[in-house]
């Protein structure tokens, strides 16, 4: 019988971030505040019904309690009326840093466990 293998290009896992991870992007055309659905290392996706086309470059500002985050990315997957997936571009060492603690503080949220009620 064949087995399927499941294949990703991605280098490291995404996680659902949380209701608070918020970022301002802007473009040449467009600017935004919008909810970072997801994260890994090597981009976001963001929710927006903006029109953005593939390839578009656009910059960062995240609005998130690690301290301040600039980052420059491209836009690699557009779904209409949901949201848009980019691909980090510039993350200096300092934002890295900062991104790093974001995403340790992620998945620690979707990693811990709930007591049990007796």
């Amino acid at each position: 019988m064949p087995q399927t293998v499941l294949y990703s290009r991605r280098v490291s896992p995404r996680v659902e971030a949380d209701d608070g991870v918020y970022v301002y992007w802007y473009s040449d055309d467009e600017e935004e505040l919008s909810r970072v659905r997801n994260l890994n290392l090597g981009g976001i996706f963001i929710e927006t019904s903006a029109r953005i086309d593939l390839g578009a470059h656009l910059e960062l500002n995240f609005l998130v309690s690690e301290g301040q985050i600039r980052a420059k990315a491209v836009v690699r997957h557009v779904k209409h009326g949901q949201g848009l997936g980019l691909k980090f571009t510039a993350l200096n060492d300092q934002d890295r840093l900062h991104f790093g603690a974001l995403m340790k503080r992620q998945y620690s949220a979707r990693c811990a466990v709930k007591p049990v009620e007796t």
